[in-house]
This record gives structure tokens, C-alpha cells and sequence, in this order.
């Protein structure tokens, strides 16, 4: 009997790390894939950097969970960094620099942001974070991650291309992977409920490869001959000082996803995270932040979003995330696997983190749950969320006549969002119009029956 309640154990254990595998691939792949194209990089050179990618991801996540902030959380390619250099190699242009000016200088840049946040985690910087991140601030960092990643992965579910049209084919299917995912979840007995992602996956592989066949979309010729580990593929790291300070406020900008991570997953948790957690948080992933560099990938970010998966699958054991990684450097470290694991397609791996993101729009207002609004206090969180998604909605073609090294600032919603919220939390004394719009509201003359 115990023999079969182990290898029971055991079971569910793989098919939670098999979760967390899928996970962590769907959140990394696409980052080596479209930075190598906007530097022009051959298909053998991004085919390795996929590879590193998946590998250092999984090193990191093992890493955090032993001796980092010991908690459930994916830990992988920022996504702050992600649009700061699609961004940056989108201006280079008009910036007079070509692809390989700008890769060295990125390269710089990540050195010395992650060498600068090291050094404040180390003289207690993230203390002050803390104070800075309000329950608002969170919630506004939350919400506007919500919208983001929703909008990222609902046109990827829809097959949406770059001419702006849909492909109603693929719209249809994800629409049926995310009823199976959502049925799954919420009707589901006993442990399936679990893995309602997991079979969301499947289900939708297998129905995509019966009606559009294997094709994956993404180019992978040459991943077996590639170096994978080759030291500065992009060459001597260069020190474009507008480059440079771009680098130093989105280190700083990635900064705060820790905060906010390890903040969300305390209360998911119930075991609140201590300060050496922080730090050591912070340390790990600047750490692995100096060494992808130095091989040709982006910085490295916990992953605040993971919230919305652990609240899907309601798996909180460190173990399967420990598995799903394990696994994940495996399929990175052989060619052949990750030639497989490639063939997932976006639009079935959107879906289903689609229905998964879901669950952070209820975070999010959990956060600032106890908060009470009026007509005047409403703007503290109404002005940096709107203003947030407005910026989202808007092409970045359309910032092309502001300076180029602001514009990759000045074209995210989330850092425009997080940014006017702080500045609104600390300059503006909220409380005297909560104050003063008690002391105005008017008094019912009726008795209370």
C-alpha cells in the first residue's frame, strides 16, 4: 500500500514538473528567437543561444529554490529587458549605429546594470523598495502585467501576423483549448484539476498537429552544429552612454519585479518572505544575469506572473518546479530535444497561459483590496493604470519622434504605469481627501428600522 501511495506521489510530482516545464519553455523561447533576428544573427547562432537560454533558466530556477528566495518562482529572460532591446534594435537606425554596435553595447549595458543592482541589494537598497512598493504600487504593477501579457498572448492564440489579421482557423482551436483548460480546472475531481494546463497542452498539440500538421513556425536549422557555449558572441562589450543609462533604469525597473513577486507569493504562501530572501533573490538572479551576458542572452527576472500559474495549477511545491527545471536543462543541453520541444505551437502554449494569466487579474485586486475610493482618490489608481494600457495600444512606430534612447522607455506602459504610480504614492497626500470626503459625505435623515 505504501509502495503504490509513493509511486503515486511520484507520478503526480512528474506530471507537475512536466507543467512547469511547458511553463518555463513558453516564457523563454520566443525571447533568443526574436532578439537573433533583430540583430541579424544566423539560424545555428540563435538555434545555441536557445539552447544556453533553456539551461541557465533552469540552473537559476533550481538555484533560487535551494538557496535563493526558496519559493515556487519561475525565474527567467526579463521581459522588461526583452522590449528594451527589440526596442533599441528597432531605433538603431536612427540612432547611426548597425546591429553590432548596438549588440556590444547592450552587452555593456547588462554588465553594468546587473553589477549596479548587486551593489545596491548589497547596501540595502531593497529596503527602500519595499516602502516604495505599496499595496497601490503593487496592485498597479499587477494589473498593467496582466494586460500585458494578455494582450502578448492573446494575439498569439488568435495566429495574429504582422499584416494585422487574424488566422480564424487557429482563433477557433485556441478557443476550444482554453474551454478544455477552463472545464478542467473548475469541474475537475481530485488531483485533475491540477493539471488542467498540462492537459490544455496535450490536448491542443495533438488537435493542432490532426489539422495544420507538425510545423512549428520557428527556425531551428543548425542547432546541432552550433557552439553552444561561446564566449562573447557579440562580441567586446561596447559603452554607448545613452545605451548605458537606458540599461541602468530597466536594472533598476527589473529590480522591482522581485519586490513584487516575492511580496505576492508571501501571501500565496502564507510564509513571509525575510529580508536575506530579498537579497538573496536579487543576488542570484544579477548573478546569472553577468554570466548570460557574457554568452550572448538578455538579463535575467523572477517572474511575477508565475503568481497566476500557481494559482491556476495550485501546485506550491518547490519539488515540481525543481522537476519542470531539471527537465528543462535537459532539453536544452540536447539538440535533438529541443528540436522537439520547438514544435509546440505558440498558439496552443498562448492559450493555455492565456486561461492561466487570468488568475492574476484576481491578485492583482487582492492587492489593494481594503483600499476605500471616491471621486478624488479614484485617480491614484485609475491614471497610471489607464495611462499604462493607453501607451500598450499604441504602436511603437508612433514614438519614432521622440529621442531614441527614450523611446524604449517612453513605449512601455508597464514602466510608464509603475513609474507615474510611485511618483503619485509619494508626492500626493491621499489621506486628506479620503478625510475630507467622509467629513462631506451626506447624512440620511432616515431612521434605521
Amino acid at each position: 500500500m505504501t509502495t503504490s501511495l509513493q509511486t503515486k506521489n511520484a507520478l503526480n510530482m512528474l506530471l507537475a514538473g512536466v507543467q512547469w516545464l511547458f511553463f518555463l519553455f513558453t516564457n523563454t523561447v520566443m525571447v533568443p528567437l526574436s532578439i537573433g533576428h533583430a540583430l541579424g544573427l544566423e539560424p545555428g547562432d540563435i538555434a545555441a543561444s536557445m539552447q544556453r537560454s533553456f539551461i541557465l533558466t533552469g540552473l537559476l530556477c533550481i538555484v533560487q529554490i535551494v538557496w535563493g528566495h526558496r519559493y515556487a518562482l519561475m525565474d527567467g529572460p526579463a521581459g522588461v529587458w526583452w522590449g528594451l532591446v527589440l526596442s533599441i534594435t528597432a531605433s538603431a537606425p536612427a540612432m547611426g549605429m548597425d546591429a553590432g554596435t548596438v549588440a556590444a553595447s547592450l552587452m555593456g549595458g547588462f554588465l553594468l546594470s546587473s553589477m549596479l543592482v548587486i551593489v545596491l541589494a548589497l547596501c540595502g537598497f531593497i529596503t527602500v523598495l519595499k516602502r516604495i512598493f505599496s499595496p497601490i504600487v503593487m496592485g498597479v504593477f499587477l494589473l498593467l502585467l496582466t494586460f500585458q501579457l494578455a494582450n502578448t498572448f492573446f494575439k498569439g492564440m488568435i495566429g495574429y501576423d504582422q499584416q494585422g489579421k487574424w488566422d480564424l482557423q487557429i482563433a477557433g482551436l485556441s478557443l476550444c483549448i482554453m474551454a478544455v483548460v477552463a472545464i478542467v480546472h473548475l469541474r475537475g475531481k481530485g488531483k485533475l484539476g491540477q493539471f488542467s494546463l498540462l492537459i490544455g497542452i496535450g490536448a491542443g498539440w495533438a488537435a493542432f498537429a490532426a489539422i495544420f500538421g507538425t510545423d512549428s513556425r520557428i527556425e531551428t536549422t543548425g542547432a546541432g552544429t552550433a557552439r553552444i557555449w561561446e564566449w562573447m558572441p557579440w562580441g567586446t562589450p561596447g559603452w554607448e552612454p545613452g545605451i548605458l543609462l537606458v540599461g541602468l533604469l530597466a536594472g533598476l525597473v527589473n529590480m522591482t519585479n522581485t519586490i513584487t513577486s516575492l511580496t505576492a507569493a508571501s501571501k500565496l504562501f502564507q510564509r513571509e518572505a525575510a529580508k536575506h530572501q530579498y537579497i538573496r533573490s536579487v543576488l542570484f538572479t544579477n548573478g546569472f544575469s553577468i554570466i548570460g551576458a557574457c554568452f550572448g542572452l538578455i538579463p535575467f527576472g523572477t517572474f511575477a506572473s508565475s503568481i497566476g500559474f500557481l494559482e491556476n495549477t495550485k501546485v506550491l511545491r518547490r519539488a515540481a518546479l525543481f522537476v519542470g527545471a531539471a527537465l528543462f536543462i535537459v532539453i536544452g543541453a540536447f539538440p535533438v530535444l529541443s528540436g522537439w520541444l520547438v514544435q509546440l505551437p505558440m498558439s496552443v502554449g498562448s492559450a493555455v497561459l492565456f486561461v492561466a494569466y487570468l488568475q492574476m487579474f484576481g491578485t492583482a485586486f487582492r492587492t489593494i483590496q481594503g483600499t476605500a475610493f471616491n471621486a478624488k482618490t479614484i485617480y491614484r489608481i485609475a491614471l497610471p493604470v489607464l495611462t499604462g494600457i493607453s501607451i500598450m495600444n499604441i504602436p511603437s512606430s508612433a514614438f519614432t519622434e521622440f529621442p531614441p534612447l527614450l523611446m524604449p522607455i517612453l513605449s512601455n506602459g508597464l514602466v510608464i504605469g509603475v513609474m507615474m504610480v510611485i511618483v503619485l504614492e509619494n508626492v500626493v497626500r491621499w489621506e486628506k481627501y479620503e478625510t475630507k470626503a467622509l467629513m462631506g459625505a451626506p447624512v440620511s435623515s432616515k431612521q434605521p428600522t
